[in-house]
């Protein structure tokens, strides 16, 4: 039995599985009991521990995952933002872009209509790094304000 706040060692291993899975199938329908199921946990031990580990939520995790390709792709500029809420596995325009605009900032028409071309000579590992949006920038933000 682990403390409280203190994850088994066992399960560390079984949550980078789920972590990997929402890395992977991001743009899938992906859901809590799915990914729960994936580390082989019920769906309220897993976000408990989850959040534990990798300091967010799991529907958090994905939906930063989700955000940061959707960057990725309008920074592109061939797609539109509804042809990119889709491709990341969004089902809701609405929620999408207001999703964006909480953790980038700005929406997503205006992010894709920003001139990008500084991220060009950047190796597309350090422009995901540096591009990835976050809650907990976002938190730290707040609380200077």
């Amino acid at each position: 039995m682990c403390h409280p706040g203190r994850v088994d060692p066992a399960d560390l291993k079984l949550l980078r599985r789920a972590r990997d899975l929402i890395d992977r199938e991001y743009a899938r329908p992906l859901d809590v009991p799915a990914m729960a199921r994936a580390a082989l946990m019920s769906p309220a031990h897993f976000s408990r521990q989850f959040r534990a580990v990798y300091g967010e939520t799991p529907y958090t995790y994905l939906m930063t995952r989700r955000i940061e390709r959707a960057k990725a792709l309008l920074r592109r500029g061939d797609l539109s933002v509804t042809e990119v809420c889709l491709a990341v596995g969004a089902t809701s325009l609405g929620s999408f872009s207001t999703r964006f605009t909480e953790l980038v900032g700005e929406s997503p028409s205006a992010y894709r209509a920003r001139n990008h071309s500084a991220f060009s000579a950047v190796p597309g590992c350090w422009a995901k790094h540096v591009s990835r949006p976050s809650r907990i920038r976002e938190a730290q933000v707040s609380a200077v304000r």
